[in-house]
C-alpha cells in the first residue's frame, strides 16, 4: 500500500519583495527579519506544524540563498520527518522543458511530482510574506463539510483599501460566486489572503489545463481560480477574524513590529497555546547597564544596551551604547548605535554601524520611515532623513 499524506503544504516563498526596497536586495522576502528573533517564514511554518500538517515544499526562486540555510532541514520547526518534512524547492533543469517560475501556478504545476509523491488529497497553498497565527486544520474541515474544489482563506478589510487585494463576493452560505482581481471598484471587502486548500485531484487538473493555455498568465488568482469559478466549481470562503498583515512594504513591516509591543500586545508571539518557532541564533543572554534603559521594547538575545531604547524592537546582537538614542524604530542582528547617535522610526537592516549621527526624524513629524541597508555605514555628524531609503555608506561630516 502506498504511503500517503492526507494533506500537502506548498508555500511560495520566492517573491523579491521589490516593495521592501534595500532590505531585500540580498535576501528574499520571507527571510527578512521579524519580531527580533524570528524571520517571515516561521509564521507559515509553525501555522503548519501547530495544525498537524508535516509535509511542506517550500519554493523558492530570489536570492535563496539565505533562505535555504535558514530553513534548513526543518528541525526547528519539528519539520525534520523521514517521510514528509520541510523540502527546499527550487527551480530546476527537466529533460523536456525548463524555465524560472513564471507565476504562482506555473510554481505549483513545476512541483506536482513533489505533490503526488504523497498522494495527498489535498494541497494547501501558502503565502510566505504574511504574519499571522492560523489553525489551517479548521479550515481544512470546512473544505472538507462543504466538498468544495476550492476553499479560499478571507479577512474582511476596509472598503477603501479592497482594492488592493483579490476581493471574493460570496453568497449567504460563504460559496464564492465571483473572484476580482484587485478590482478598481470593488463590491465587497472580503479579500483573499492567498491561502487556498484545494481537493487534489482539481488542482492538478486545472494547473495543467492552464499550463497549456498559451494566453495565461500563471496565476491563481488571475487564471486558476477564475477558470474553476467558469467551469461551475464548488467554491468556499473561510472567513478569518484574527491578526494578519502582509508585510509587503516598508510601512506595514513596521506597523507588524510595533503591534508585538506593549502589555496586550496587538499581536503576542507569546501565546503558549500557539507557538512560533524559529531558528535562534546561540547568543548570551540580553545585558543593560547601568546608563541602559528600556522602556516597552523586545529585544533578541545578545543585546547590550547601555543607552536609551524606547518602542523598539531589536534583533539578536545588537549594541546601544552610553548616549545613544533609538525610539520608534526596528533594528536588525549585529548591528552597532555607537555613543552620540540618535534613531528615530527608522528600519535599520543587519550589520549596520551607526557613528554619531542623526538617522530618522520623530515619528510625530517625519516624512516617511528611514530605512538602512544591510552593511552600511553612517558616518559621525551625518543626518539621514525620514523617508531615506539607503543601500551604501553615508560619510559623516
Amino acid at each position: 500500500m502506498q504511503r500517503k499524506k492526507e494533506c500537502v503544504a506548498m508555500l511560495l516563498a520566492g517573491g523579491q519583495g521589490s516593495r521592501l526596497y534595500a532590505l531585500t536586495n540580498n535576501i528574499a522576502k520571507p527571510a527578512v527579519p521579524f519580531g527580533g528573533k524570528y524571520r517571515i517564514i516561521d509564521f507559515p511554518l509553525s501555522n503548519c506544524i501547530n495544525s498537524g500538517i508535516d509535509t511542506v515544499g517550500v519554493l523558492t526562486q530570489y536570492e535563496p540563498l539565505e533562505l535555504n540555510e535558514y530553513v534548513g532541514n526543518g528541525q526547528p520547526w519539528d519539520l525534520d520527518r523521514a517521510f514528509g518534512g520541510v523540502h527546499i524547492l527550487s527551480p530546476y533543469q527537466a529533460k523536456k522543458k525548463s524555465s524560472w517560475f513564471e507565476g504562482t501556478a506555473n510554481a505549483i504545476y513545476q512541483n506536482m511530482s513533489f505533490m503526488r509523491k504523497y498522494n495527498p488529497d489535498y494541497v494547501l497553498i501558502l503565502s510566505g510574506d504574511h504574519i499571522y497565527k492560523m489553525d489551517y486544520a479548521k479550515m481544512l474541515a470546512t473544505h472538507k463539510k462543504t466538498g468544495a474544489a476550492c476553499t479560499i482563506a478571507a479577512i474582511e478589510v476596509p472598503i477603501e483599501e479592497a482594492s488592493r487585494f483579490g476581493i471574493l463576493n460570496v453568497k449567504d452560505d460563504g460559496s464564492i460566486y465571483q473572484f476580482e482581481e484587485k478590482p478598481k471598484i470593488p463590491k465587497s471587502n472580503l479579500a483573499s489572503m492567498g491561502i487556498y486548500i484545494f481537493t487534489a485531484d482539481k488542482l492538478f487538473s486545472y494547473l495543467e489545463a492552464d499550463e497549456k493555455n498559451p494566453s495565461s498568465s500563471k496565476d491563481f488568482g488571475k487564471d486558476v481560480l477564475p477558470a474553476m469559478l467558469n467551469a461551475g466549481e464548488k467554491m468556499y470562503s473561510y472567513i478569518f477574524k484574527g491578526y494578519w498583515k502582509d508585510v509587503g512594504t516598508i510601512s506595514s513591516l513596521w506597523e507588524s513590529n510595533m503591534d508585538l509591543l506593549g502589555a496586550e500586545p496587538v499581536f503576542d508571539v507569546a501565546d503558549p497555546d500557539w507557538k512560533i518557532h524559529s531558528r535562534s541564533a546561540l547568543a548570551p543572554p540580553v545585558y543593560v547597564g547601568n546608563t541602559g534603559k528600556v522602556v516597552n521594547s523586545l529585544m533578541a538575545p545578545g543585546c547590550e544596551i547601555d543607552g536609551l531604547v524606547e518602542r523598539s524592537v531589536l534583533s539578536c546582537n545588537v549594541v546601544v551604547e552610553k548616549g545613544a538614542v533609538v525610539r520608534d524604530s526596528v533594528i536588525m542582528a549585529n548591528t552597532v548605535i555607537k555613543a552620540g547617535a540618535t534613531v528615530n522610526y527608522s528600519i535599520v537592516d543587519e550589520n549596520v554601524v551607526i557613528e554619531a549621527a542623526t538617522v530618522g526624524e520623530e515619528r510625530s513629524k517625519a516624512t516617511g520611515i528611514a530605512v538602512l541597508g544591510a552593511g552600511i555605514k553612517i558616518g559621525a555628524g551625518a543626518n539621514v532623513k525620514g523617508g531615506a531609503m539607503l543601500d551604501s555608506d553615508v560619510k559623516g561630516e
